[in-house]
Order: structure tokens, then C-alpha cells, then sequence
């Protein structure tokens, strides 16, 4: 029996007996008492009411693929392979693996419940409890020179923040290079990775997104953090919808992208610059200057105490604003 399975069942929060569990799992009581108390080792709240059963206490978002896939456009679900985890070390070096293997021409898309090794920007690692929030991979295919993948992390940050506005969250910012901004703190963030070398003018790449969705707490984070459950307690997030919304939208910038460059995402992504006009530090305090916005190669520029704009590449230390 499939702990998803049992968390199915459960997932109304109503009172049901272990018999009606076996009976429709088809197991025994006791494989049920088992399951529950591996529910409750992995976090779920489950009450064990006297002579009537188990009731779920925990809010459930479970994520299903057949669900995902019915929300997008039939074009768009006939051109990609969308696999859905329970758990997997990194949803962008599973998407290689897929890669790999072969995707019968399909754009892969990794999606998992929890991550044991999440990445983040320089090697960092992304915390990824399960049940709590997004973790979603995608390969993509881009034709040029490597040249055309400048920016490709800012071009993926409008589009993540336009499909998250568009279900409901408000003044979704963004922190250049690749992290997703909410007023209250980081929501989430972009790992762009090559897939492999450059092969006849062609470039396969990996768009790693995290977002937190339902996350209330986490001890090992070092920097301020919100997640849209939160900052918009009011709205019933759904990580399936979430999902399909930000597949959709990466997958429309990235058409977009390849016609027209960065060029067109250029003004969208400064609206969004939570650095513009601020002063802030790089390269471990040894430049200082106001925030500029982004130049027409995706740089970020700064303008110095003695007036100078400099341009600052992605391959350099993150930017903090100074107090």
C-alpha cells in the first residue's frame, strides 16, 4: 500500500474508521495503523479518535500529475513529459537523467514532493521539506551560441512572477541574479544549468524553480523568507495549480525568448527590481554603489560614490543591500 493512497482517503478531514481504510486500500487493520504512524514520523497531524477511527488533521496538498496535466493547454500537455516524485535528490539532475535516457522528443518536467540534495545559485543548498512546497524542473532547447543564455535566469524570474500574480500574489519582486522576493522575504528562486555541450548551434538547458508555498518554518534558512501561504493566508494555494500556471509561463517565455531575446523581458524585470535605487555591496564589500537596474545583457548595474556605472556579472558574489 502507497502512503499517498491512504493520504488520499484522508485528505477531507472526516472521521473514518481503520476498517474503511483496509477495506478500500485492501489491507489489513494493522497495515493501516502501521501506515498512520509513518504519516505521522513524516509530519502529518493524524488524531486517533477512540471507537471511530483516524481524521487528518494536517492540510493536504497532494501533488498529481494527471491533475497538472489537465490544467495546461492540450498543445502544450501533447509536448511535454511530466513525471511527478515522491522524493528525488535534485528535480534538475533527475530532468538530465531523463535527459538521458531519452524523452521520446518531449520537453522533460521533474516535479517532486521533497528534495534530499536541492540546489541553489553557487552550489548552495535549497531546503526542500516534503508536502510543504514547489520544486519543479524543466528541459529546454534553445538554438545559437551560448551567448543567447544572458539573462535566461532574469528572463525565467518574469515569468515565474507573472503566473504567481496571476493566481494571487501580490508585488512579486525580483533580486537579481535569480531569487523570487515577496515583501516579507524570499519566496523562491531560479537555477539555470547547461545540459551537456553545445552540439550544431543547439543549447539544452535545465530551469530549476523553487517556490514556498505552505511552508511555516525553517531553522536552517539564514535570511528573511515568506511563502504564499503566509503572505495570502485568504487564498486555498494549490501546488498542482501553481504548477501548471508557472509550466505554462516558462513555457510561453521561453517561445517568446528565442523569437526576440532578452531585449523584450528587459523593462518587465526592472518594474520588478527590488535592488533599484538602493544602496548595495558586491564582491564581499569592495564595490558599493546605488542600484541601476540591468543592462541589455542581463548585468546589473551600480552607480558609484564617484558616479561611474558598473556593470556586475552574474559569475560574481551575490549583492546585499548595505544598512
Amino acid at each position: 500500500m502507497k502512503l499517498k493512497a491512504l493520504v488520499a482517503l484522508l485528505s477531507d478531514r472526516k472521521v473514518h474508521s481503520g476498517e474503511s481504510l483496509a477495506q478500500q486500500l485492501g489491507v489489513s487493520r494493522t497495515a493501516i495503523w502501521k501506515q498512520v504512524r509513518r504519516l505521522t514520523d513524516e509530519g502529518f497531524e493524524v488524531a486517533r479518535i477512540r471507537g471511530r477511527g483516524y481524521q487528518l488533521v494536517s492540510r493536504v496538498d497532494l501533488l498529481d500529475s494527471t491533475m497538472i496535466a489537465d490544467l495546461l493547454e492540450p498543445d502544450l500537455a501533447a509536448e511535454v513529459h511530466l513525471r511527478v516524485l515522491g522524493e528525488v535528490d535534485s528535480t534538475n539532475a533527475e530532468v538530465l537523467r531523463q535527459v538521458a535516457k531519452g524523452c521520446d522528443h518531449k520537453l522533460p518536467i521533474i516535479i517532486a514532493d521533497a528534495q534530499t540534495a536541492g540546489r541553489g545559485r553557487r552550489g548552495r543548498a535549497w531546503q526542500s521539506p516534503r508536502g510543504e512546497n514547489l520544486y519543479l524542473s524543466m528541459g529546454l532547447v534553445f538554438h545559437g551560441g551560448f551567448s543567447i543564455l544572458d539573462g535566461l535566469s532574469l528572463v525565467f524570474g518574469v515569468a515565474v512572477a507573472e503566473a504567481l500574480e496571476g493566481l494571487g500574489a501580490p508585488e512579486v519582486g525580483l533580486k537579481w541574479p535569480n531569487d523570487i522576493f515577496l515583501p516579507g522575504g524570499k519566496l523562491g528562486g531560479i537555477l539555470v544549468e547547461l545540459q551537456g555541450e553545445l552540439q550544431e548551434g543547439v543549447v539544452r538547458v535545465v530551469v530549476g524553480i523553487g517556490v514556498n508555498v505552505h511552508m511555516l518554518s525553517a531553522d536552517d534558512v539564514d535570511q528573511p523568507w515568506i511563502s504564499l501561504g503566509k503572505a495570502c493566508a485568504d487564498i486555498e494555494w494549490s501546488r498542482n495549480q501553481i504548477a501548471a500556471a508557472v509550466i505554462r509561463a516558462v513555457s510561453e517565455t521561453a517561445s517568446v525568448f528565442s523569437r526576440e531575446g532578452f531585449g523584450a523581458f528587459q523593462e518587465a524585470w526592472q518594474k520588478r527590481d527590488i535592488y533599484c535605487g538602493q544602496q548595495i555591496q558586491v564582491r564581499g564589500g569592495e564595490l558599493q554603489g546605488i542600484g541601476c537596474g540591468i543592462d541589455s545583457s542581463g548585468n546589473y548595474l551600480l552607480k558609484t560614490a564617484e558616479g561611474e556605472v558598473v556593470p556586475v556579472r552574474a559569475g560574481e558574489i551575490s549583492m546585499r543591500v548595505v544598512s
